[in-house]
């Protein structure tokens, strides 16, 4: 493998692109390459076999996607598109498949295929994920499809069961591979392999190249070309983020963050937890005090969480709060702020993390809240990258540095407006204090012959409560009069313990 040096001046015109696909991308303002788009291109678009390395943010889709979409539309009359996959692109996430989705058929728009009656059609390309009906994707499979971008686990569902089929591939692309290696899908990506023939082009995308995912590389490419968009140490240091690290107390890390939200010149933002009950909470918190806040995170459906993110990207919330394994994919490149609300697990993953802002040229901030007990965690990440804060300031939501650091306003509050959402039990409340609902009807209730058996009050209002009436007997309105009496002696036994126990307290 050979590393490479980004260069300049070029378009995707003069890189030898399509002008079906340069339109489509000029009309979304894409028309100069990233270095990485750059870089990858004259290679990917000769066919030849490609690992890209580059952080998050810097085009690898359109690295990939437009080599991708000119190879499978280019050669349709040696391999004609039937309606069978001929791309397949595999990613860790939901999240990054619905992007990555979008994108392709962003830079597909122009692009048709012949079908066999030689008509014209758009072509086509669909996502695969789990958390969705198997039916659709099913149907979408059989109705014919040029390009799948899915993940993991439900591609290998697919296949096993015969709806996928990969033995037409000429191209395969695996994106973030690091992170599918995190998150244990290796194993699947093996099995997938074993069905794609071997004469196809293949790609690998990822931020980092950890060995495993060398050893993969090795396995099913053929002489790949090693290309770098930026030097390794960059992973580390993101030129363009400002970083603050600040000890926070877990009790005032709300207010805190609250007055970071205020800070002049905040747009979208980003706030980090290491868990899904943590995420949920901040959201709540944050929404009560005025903030415009989304959650994404485990414990929500995936229709929950393509709705806060589609809230997210539309500017519907600016403040969207996620834990590490449902952020990743999410690849919005506005993002001005990146809080870790909680200390990330290792460099890494703070690397990973703020990533999200400082991209395309554009600078951004990222602040990190370490708690007392995360302090030994945080010298690791800040030893392993080179910081220079193993030991970050005591700072609270009324410390004069974190207004004059951070740009905020000195007037700045807790608040900002009225709670954008009222709590569940709130709402519960209120509703109950004012009206009660309408008793549900007793499910025991028995009759025989349209009057009640046993269990309900007497029909005679001049009844006793403690002794049944005839009506409630078994025999109705004929029962015998013995009836009454011997409920009266059963009561009456019962009771005699409790006259002896008096008896014996009175002597």
């Amino acid at each position: 493998m050979t590393a490479l040096k980004s260069t300049t001046g070029h378009t995707f015109a003069n890189l030898g692109v399509r002008d079906e696909i340069v339109r489509a991308l000029a009309e979304k303002g894409i028309e100069t390459p990233f270095a990485i788009q750059e870089l990858t291109l004259p290679l990917a678009l000769a066919g030849e076999d490609v690992i890209g390395q580059a952080r998050t943010g810097m085009g690898k889709t359109f690295g990939f996607g437009v080599p991708l979409l000119q190879r499978i539309t280019s050669d349709t009359a040696n391999r004609p598109l039937t309606g069978a996959p001929r791309a397949l692109v595999v990613v860790p996430t939901r999240e990054l498949c619905l992007q990555v989705t979008g994108d392709l058929a962003t830079a597909a728009k122009y692009l048709t295929a012949t079908t066999e009656d030689g008509s014209e059609r758009p072509l086509s390309v669909i996502s695969i994920y789990g958390g969705r009906a198997y039916e659709p994707q099913i149907e979408a499979l059989h109705k014919g499809v040029d390009v799948v971008i899915g993940t993991p686990g439900r591609l290998l569902d697919l296949c096993q069961q015969g709806h996928l089929q990969l033995g037409g591939l000429s191209v395969l692309v695996l994106d973030e591979a690091d992170e599918m290696l995190d998150l244990g899908f290796l194993p699947d990506i093996e099995r997938i392999l074993r069905q794609i023939p071997a004469d196809r082009q293949a790609m690998l995308f990822s931020a980092t190249m950890p060995d495993p995912i060398i050893t993969l590389a090795r396995t099913f490419m053929v002489q790949p070309t090693h290309i770098r968009a930026e030097a390794p140490h960059s992973l580390a240091v993101h030129d363009t983020t400002e970083q603050f690290v600040y000890r926070a107390h877990a009790l005032d890390k709300v207010e805190l963050v609250s007055r970071i939200l205020q800070a002049d010149g905040r747009g979208a933002t980003m706030i980090f937890t290491r868990t899904k009950r943590t995420a949920q909470k901040v959201a709540d918190e944050l929404n009560e005090r005025g903030f415009a806040v989304g959650a994404v995170h485990g414990d929500l459906g995936q229709i929950a969480r393509e709705k806060a993110l589609k809230a997210f990207r539309a500017g519907d919330v600016n403040v969207l709060v996620a834990t590490d394994v449902a952020a990743r994919g999410i690849d919005i490149d506005d993002i001005t702020h990146v809080i870790n609300y909680q200390c990330p697990e290792d460099e890494k993953m703070y690397v990973h993390r703020i990533g999200r802002t400082g991209r395309a040229g554009r600078t951004g901030i990222a602040v990190t809240l370490v708690d007392w007990d995360e302090l030994e965690r945080w010298t690791m990440i800040d030893k392993a990258l080179g910081l220079g804060s193993p030991d970050p300031s005591e700072t609270y939501s009324n410390s004069p540095h974190l207004y004059s650091e951070l740009s905020i306003p000195t007037d700045a509050g807790s608040t900002v407006g009225k709670p954008r959402k009222a709590p569940v039990k709130r709402r519960e409340a209120s509703s109950g204090s004012s009206e009660r609902p309408a008793r549900r009807p007793d499910r025991r209730k028995r009759t025989r012959g349209g009057k009640p058996v046993t269990g309900h009050p007497a029909a005679n209002p001049a009844a006793s409560s403690d002794v049944p009436s005839d009506a409630d007997s078994p025999a109705g309105s004929g029962a015998a009069p013995g009836a009454a009496s011997n409920s009266t002696r059963r009561r009456r036994r019962r009771r005699k313990p409790a006259d002896a126990s008096t008896a014996l307290q009175s002597n």
